[in-house]
């Protein structure tokens, strides 16, 4: 499920009280002991240590630290010719479902551009499917990013193509490490 709302476009993250820029980095998480810890009981709607051994797991994380603001958890479908994205969702801090003071801005759309970069990766040029959690969001993700409606695996499935991969990425910075854990 995706279940981010996309707040503002920001290059990096905006810390909510001060409007500072807060430089990201992405960490590739393979180990479900770490993941334990982010589960639906603390805000993170589904256990992700689960996922761990069906997809990869990339957090947003501020930089330098393990600070971790987000994770999307997706695969490699070569049936489908695209990248999946079984979940994204933004640290209970800065969700507004939760939380009515967020610490930082601009996390959703970090997570999608992850999202895009790692379907990059795959060879897909940016584009992923996936499902998003409610209609709200649905129409959000359609209005904010340009998404297409599919409707065929679930009520809210739907693609990001190419050509929205590619503005998306061009408005994020982060940087990918080589860590893993």
């Amino acid at each position: 499920m995706i279940t981010v709302w996309v707040d503002e476009i920001t290059p990096c993250l905006k810390l909510a009280k001060t409007g500072e820029m807060v430089d990201t980095e992405v960490v590739r998480i393979k180990r479900k002991s770490f993941l334990q810890n982010y589960n639906s009981r603390n805000g993170w709607y589904t256990n992700w240590a689960k996922l761990a051994g069906e997809y990869e797991i990339f957090a947003l994380v501020i930089k330098g630290t393990m600070d971790i603001q987000g994770l999307v958890a997706m695969k490699d479908n070569k049936d489908a010719g695209c990248a999946y994205v079984d979940w994204i969702c933004a640290n209970p801090e800065s969700n507004p479902l939760l939380n009515d003071e967020k610490k930082y801005i601009g996390i959703g759309g970090h997570l999608f551009a992850i999202a895009s970069d790692r379907s990059n990766q795959y060879g897909y040029g940016g584009e992923f499917y996936g499902f998003a959690a409610n209609e709200k969001l649905l129409h959000h993700y359609i209005e904010t990013f340009g998404v297409t409606y599919i409707g065929m695996l679930h009520d809210y499935h739907f693609i990001l193509e190419d050509v929205q991969a590619k503005n998306i990425l061009e408005e994020y910075t982060y940087e990918w490490t080589d860590e893993e854990i």
